[in-house]
């Protein structure tokens, strides 16, 4: 902003009546921009937009891993031409077997 304090002002008595105006307009205008800025429900309402997003980038990565992990379990038991892996899948049926059999018998020995 250039310094207006050695030159002589020539606007018109209406003119510069005309900037006042039109700066107290700017100047309410940025205060009610202001205003809604700090408003309790903008900033909550700002703060439920960043959640939502970080919710919804984290559920897009946890698809994308999980996407993953069943095409790489698929691959494991199931040929490229669509077969099942027999020597793998009853291994791993026997081992979920093994396993919830032992389940069953831990709850069952807490209840007695």
């Amino acid at each position: 902003m250039a310094d207006t304090s050695s030159t002589p002002d020539t606007r018109t008595p209406a003119q510069i009546e005309a900037d006042i105006k039109r700066r107290r307009e700017a100047l309410a205008e940025t205060l009610d921009e202001i205003g809604v800025r700090v408003h309790p429900k903008t900033i909550v309402g700002d703060a439920k937009a960043k959640v939502a997003s970080r919710v919804d980038h984290t559920l897009a990565r946890m698809d994308v891993g999980i996407t993953r992990l069943v095409g790489q379990a698929k691959r494991q038991l199931v040929t490229e031409e669509g077969a099942p892996r027999l020597e793998r899948i009853v291994p791993a049926a026997m081992v979920v077997v093994g396993v919830a059999g032992l389940f069953a018998l831990s709850s069952r020995r807490r209840k007695d």
